[in-house]
């Protein structure tokens, strides 16, 4: 099977401790369909201004990720800077959405064919648009963010009750749901509809929840983070493109995919912006894979 991701495309402007980019590749849909390509042929769909580098298209082409939903529009690329001083969050110093603000996700026809769809981080609204426009797909997944657990609720319930599987950190299942504990909120989202809720924690790795199962993922131990921005996206990317080779998911397919969402997730917060995962041969990743069986078993 092969894998569509909606979502986000940006030039970031990025500081960390470690150094800043300027005008760097970035997004939702970027940063996880340059994860999955190493798994599954992946398409992408998205929106970008006429002043977004030719050599961002020609990395994607590199990587097989399938161009055709990509919506080209005259202005500038949705932009976003951010600094860091914790890890685990940024502070946002910046945001032009540009020609995002008018993004209205189309799946082109040889899209609808896909059986895996991953709809990265935008408003509830367009997520509820793509879904609106397929029929078919056997794995379904939404990640979201604090800002539209607080702006459009209700849109996002209606997301989730239609997905398979939800990606949120902590913070964000607290919020939603109301409950200190996040075991009972991930519990909670699960009786809206989804199968699994897998619980993105930073730098101490993730848990994914079913009704029945759980399985605690410590991060990889990477020894010297540069920039931490879109780790979460790759996560979901690859936790999704390991997903489309397997027409039925249970526990041990779960905790696959989990094993290398965590993979790219570490691989991308050693450089800047999508430097840490270009090029990533599927041997690399094996390596990775298992040095992280090693250490955590």
């Amino acid at each position: 099977m092969s894998l569509v991701i909606v979502g986000s495309i940006a030039l970031d402007t990025v500081s960390t401790p470690e150094g800043e980019v300027q005008d760097t590749l970035g997004g939702s849909a970027i940063y996880g369909s340059l994860a999955a390509s190493s798994f599954c042929p992946t398409h992408i769909v998205g929106v970008l201004g006429s002043d977004y580098p030719a050599s961002g298209l020609q990395l994607l082409e590199e990587h097989g990720i399938n161009l055709e939903g990509l919506d080209f529009k005259e202005g500038k690329t949705f932009r976003w800077s951010g600094k860091y001083t914790n890890w685990n969050r940024a502070e946002t110093l910046n945001t032009e959405l540009n020609v995002f603000a008018d993004f209205s996700p189309e799946l082109p026809e040889s899209y609808l064919c896909c059986k895996c769809l991953l709809l990265a981080n935008i408003h509830p609204r367009l997520q509820l648009q793509v879904l609106n426009q397929i029929n078919s797909y056997h794995h379904l997944a939404c990640d979201t963010m604090n800002y539209w657990i607080s702006l459009c609720k209700d849109e996002l319930e209606q997301v989730i009750k239609r997905v398979d599987i939800v990606f949120m950190n902590e913070d964000e299942l607290r919020e939603y749901t109301g409950k200190k504990d996040v075991f009972e909120a991930a519990k909670e989202i699960l009786t809206i509809g989804p199968e699994w809720v897998i619980i993105k924690r930073g730098e101490y790795g993730s848990v994914a929840v079913s009704s029945s199962n759980l399985f605690f993922a410590p991060a990889y131990p990477v020894t010297k983070v540069k920039d931490p921005t879109g780790a979460g996206d790759c996560f979901a990317g690859a936790f999704m493109a390991y997903l489309a080779n397997h027409p039925i998911i249970n526990h041990q397919v779960i905790r696959e995919a989990v094993r290398y969402g965590t993979v790219l997730a570490a691989m991308n917060v050693q450089d800047f912006g999508v430097q840490g995962i270009i090029g990533k041969s599927r041997a690399e990743i094996e390596v990775y894979k298992e040095h992280l069986i090693k250490w955590t078993s």
